[in-house]
């Protein structure tokens, strides 16, 4: 970004990842309202099959914190749904940023878009691609590497 820089709209994209099949789930947005989010969680809720367990690691934002989102998320079940939800410091467990690293490297970075207008449909089809032979992203590092990089950070 540069000093002239200029935001002439922007996309809030909603992603979730199954992380045993690697298949990402989307959503794309002109906002990122708490309504925004429930509707996201909703909509995973009920993709999902019902004899499987969701687990949600939201994002560090307030979003997820409106009285709605809130209520759905700490007793789903009273609000129709089966999803439970971990802590926003366990974020760096989600490995949906992972995908969102391949999505800028791969698609973003590379295309060639004259607008924003263009943006939602080069998202959409890149998660579209992805989806047609999804792949988990498998955790390489050892629980004691990771303290043991934690610990260095300190």
């Amino acid at each position: 970004m540069t000093h002239d820089d200029k935001r002439i709209g922007t996309i809030d994209l909603f992603a979730a990842m199954d992380i045993a099949t690697g298949e990402v789930h989307t959503r794309l947005n002109k906002g990122h309202t708490g309504e925004d989010v429930l509707a996201f969680v909703k909509q995973i809720d009920r993709s999902v099959p019902a004899d499987l367990d969701v687990h949600l690691i939201p994002d560090n934002r307030s979003a997820h914190k409106t009285p709605a989102s809130k209520e759905w998320l700490e007793d789903p079940a009273a609000a129709g749904g089966t999803c439970t939800s971990l802590r926003p410091p366990s974020s760096w467990l989600n490995l949906i940023q992972r995908w969102f690293k391949e999505l800028t490297d791969k698609r973003l970075r590379r295309g060639a878009f004259t607008g924003v207008a263009d943006h939602p449909a080069g998202i959409t089809a890149w998660a579209d691609h992805w989806n047609n032979d999804p792949k988990p992203f498998i955790w390489k590092a050892t629980a004691e590497d990771i303290i043991a990089k934690v610990s260095r950070g300190r």
